[in-house]
């Protein structure tokens, strides 16, 4: 599925696997919610980083775009949507999930591990080491180091997806 905001080259792990149904994106938000009491910015991390590592960055981004958006409209606040910043997530997490040894990166657990839930380290999913890599993810205001304030407040931001502005994405593509 090519949407308008599909990164033209996203950077994804091995092995990424295409969403096989609609339900895709309501399991992983259970897995997500997996002992939180709320949906705050960790868990968002957290759904993301499940999916870019089951599904490739390319179909992360549609799978959470897509997912988001439909549950902001249930919600009443289709308007709570945003493109730029939902896109901004997927490539910062998509970038440091390519970026984490072999044995962080997707493919790394079987179906079984995934259906017994004993995949990662004491039966997790690994989430708490690649966040303990990568706390700045963990970080709200990350984006404030690539937006400007106004560039984010601004409509076109919202409803489609806008470059950086203070700083590029760390892109496996750039030379460091």
């Amino acid at each position: 599925m090519t949407s308008p905001t599909s990164p033209a080259s996203p950077t994804s792990p091995a092995t990424p696997t295409a969403p096989a149904a609609p339900g895709v994106f309501d399991d992983l938000l259970r897995e997500a919610m997996t002992g939180a009491e709320r949906f705050g910015h960790r868990e968002h991390v957290r759904l993301t980083w499940l999916a870019v590592r089951r599904h490739g960055a390319a179909a992360a981004l549609d799978l959470i775009g897509d997912g988001i958006r439909r549950t902001a409209t249930r919600a009443g606040a289709p308007q709570k949507f945003h493109v730029t910043m939902t896109r901004a997530w997927v490539e910062l997490v998509a970038h440091h999930v390519h970026a984490a040894p072999d044995s962080a990166k997707a493919g790394d657990t079987t179906e079984r591990e995934h259906a017994e839930g004993t995949h990662g380290p004491e039966g997790t999913d690994g989430f708490e080491e690649f966040a303990a890599r990568h706390p700045e993810l963990l970080d709200k205001g990350l984006l404030t180091r690539h937006y400007r304030p106004g560039t984010l407040a601004d409509e076109r931001a919202r409803t489609g997806w806008v470059e950086p502005d203070l700083a590029p994405f760390p892109r496996a593509d750039q030379s460091s």
